[in-house]
């Protein structure tokens, strides 16, 4: 469901290819010949686009709404001057996937792999560059905001005040730009797996560490300090998993409930159970899932993908693969074996 904090969906005004029930998420796919059109192909900006080159304009954008998340591609075959404002207290942050020649985006050079930031009272002044492709994130600042404080220990707001270009890494542009790739192109063709509130928290919570990696200096995090021994993080960790047995517990979810960084929880279970606490936590979610595949195996309408979304396995053939290097078989195998 949409949280309290985020806009109101409504219709977008390209005519899209549009799926998904608006309670839970809202995909549209809109192909446009018009920049007029284009430029009121995301919901919730209020953007004018010029053409500044010769030639007949085609543009393609794909974009998904869940929650506070809105994530977008957009590609365009001209030389643009996009102004205008995204929506009231987001925070931008985007990649260019490709770009032929410069764009100066608010006032500074971005080609192929730069990242750019927005704030939502920030005015978007951007000439792009022709044969653009750009993928990004528009969420709630002051969330984003809470959860890079509470998770990272780093205030994101700091760095991104000033819209522009970002100083990074090509390594940080890369990651981002594959992960937000995969993603989109997963729920692209699965987009029902976001009816599972599971889901919905999940890829909204490394959506967010993915995007504080990014636009972090290597060495900027300010972690909390830590306030207990290795031994009791790692039982408190068991003690939350325990308790929230029916609930795919993330590593963002011990963090916030146990008040510590992801560096002290990932030195607590390497130093005393020789494993990482995201493998850990995998490895409890796969074996849940087992259960449930055999379970189920009676019921006439169980699917591997149901279970899978159940446990938050968003993509389906890496949870094959992680469920087959665990157990020997595949999902599918297990599902039929117990039938």
């Amino acid at each position: 469901m949409l949280s309290h904090n985020s806009p109101t969906f409504r219709p977008p005004l390209t005519s899209p290819i549009v799926h998904g029930d608006e309670d839970c998420f809202i995909l549209t796919e809109a192909i446009t010949v018009d920049t007029d059109d284009h430029a009121v192909g995301l919901q919730h900006w209020q953007q004018e686009y010029e053409q500044l080159s010769g030639g007949t304009f085609s543009g393609f954008t794909d974009e998904v709404w869940f929650g506070n998340v809105q994530m977008f591609r957009e590609r365009s075959n001209q030389v643009l001057h996009q102004t205008g404002q995204c929506w009231e207290g987001s925070r931008t942050i985007g990649v260019t996937l490709n770009a032929t020649g410069d764009g100066l985006f608010s006032g500074t050079v971005l080609n192929r792999g730069s990242l750019v930031t927005l704030g939502g009272d920030d005015a978007l002044d951007f000439r792009t560059p022709k044969h653009l492709d750009i993928i990004a994130v528009s969420t709630g600042a002051a969330e984003l905001r809470e959860f890079a404080c509470t998770v990272w220990g780093i205030d994101t707001e700091v760095k991104l005040t000033i819209p522009g270009v970002l100083n990074h890494s090509a390594e940080a542009a890369h990651c981002l730009s594959e992960f937000l790739e995969l993603l989109l192109s997963s729920i692209k063709s699965s987009p029902k797996m976001l009816n599972y509130p599971q889901i919905r928290k999940i890829i909204e919570q490394e959506i967010f560490n993915n995007l504080v990696v990014a636009t972090s200096e290597p060495g900027s995090e300010n972690h909390i300090a830590i306030a207990m021994s290795r031994k009791r993080v790692v039982d408190k960790t068991k003690a939350y998993v325990l308790e929230h047995h029916d609930d795919p517990v993330t590593v963002t979810d011990l963090c916030m409930a146990l008040n510590i960084s992801r560096r002290t929880l990932q030195y607590s279970f390497e130093s005393v159970l020789d494993i990482n606490p995201a493998a850990y936590l995998r490895a409890i979610r796969l074996n849940r899932a087992r259960r449930a595949l055999k379970d189920g195996a009676g019921i006439a309408q169980t699917t591997v993908a149901d279970i899978a979304a159940r446990w938050g396995f968003w993509h389906l053939s890496r949870f094959a693969g992680n469920y087959k290097q665990m157990f020997g078989e595949l999902p599918s195998e297990t599902l039929r074996r117990h039938h």
